[in-house]
């Protein structure tokens, strides 16, 4: 089984002291060089005066988009640390077991894809960006991730439309592949849905007994603990849905 994540937009800024990024020591190291492009695109866009439209980022946000400049000298920290919104602080990425953390996978506009031990200063930068240098983000990463990455086994989908985009399952994962839709009173909700998400990816990171091994069992599992409903795909070798009723 792999969870895939999208990133939040709050981050933790990181430690006072600490080392700064080491591209070559992140996971798939086979985005080091796309990762280099983007660094040095947003590190470049970040010290214009237009650089919270660019990015868009509302004037609150000036002094977070310019630490952005600073990203190749400031100290890290962990995945599980950085990352701070609502779908993160339900699944508690940073208290999950070893062996639980390994079956997550978070998508990142900067890093392409990273691992909770991976360690990152805190940035700004969204998947819907049009980089300058670079261009969409989503077009960019898609085929470098799908170069890249080749899940086995089930595939939890937990990840934002934005973040979908940069990766599309071919079809043989896609029959393996279940995105995971969150309702309240049988309507699609957006803000809620993440600290529901959050808490599905927890209880299939946590619980006891074997890991879902295709989409019928992955619902099983799910309905363990939430009102569950599995839909098939829509369209010939696309992925399949679970509708979660929200927490």
């Amino acid at each position: 089984m792999l969870v895939l994540l999208p990133p939040s937009e709050t981050k933790w800024a990181g430690p006072r002291r600490g080392t700064p990024v080491r591209l070559d020591a992140l996971s798939s190291p086979e985005l080091t060089a796309a990762r280099e492009q983007v660094l040095d695109a947003l590190v470049e866009v970040s010290a214009r005066p237009d650089a919270p439209e660019v990015l868009g980022a509302g004037a609150s946000l000036a002094d977070v988009v310019a630490a952005n400049t600073t990203l190749r000298t400031r100290p890290t920290a962990k995945v599980s640390q950085v990352y701070t919104g609502v779908l993160h602080d339900a699944l508690g990425l940073s208290t999950l077991p070893a062996t639980a953390a390994r079956k997550v996978l978070v998508f990142s506009a900067l890093w392409g894809v990273l691992r909770p031990r991976d360690r990152v200063p805190g940035y700004r930068l969204s998947m819907g960006t049009t980089l300058p240098g670079v261009g969409p983000l989503a077009s960019f990463w898609r085929p470098r991730l799908t170069a890249v990455l080749a899940p086995e086994g089930v595939v939890v989908d937990c990840r934002s439309a934005a973040y979908a985009a940069a990766w599309v399952p071919g079809p043989d994962t896609a029959a393996r592949t279940v995105g995971v839709r969150v309702l309240a009173g049988g309507k699609v909700v957006s803000h809620s849905a993440k600290h529901t998400r959050g808490l599905v990816a927890r209880h299939l990171l946590t619980r006891g007994g074997r890991a879902p091994k295709d989409p019928g069992a992955l619902h099983d599992a799910v309905s363990e603990a939430f009102d569950a409903k599995l839909l098939e795909p829509v369209r010939r070798g696309g992925p399949w849905t679970l509708e979660v009723e929200a927490r």
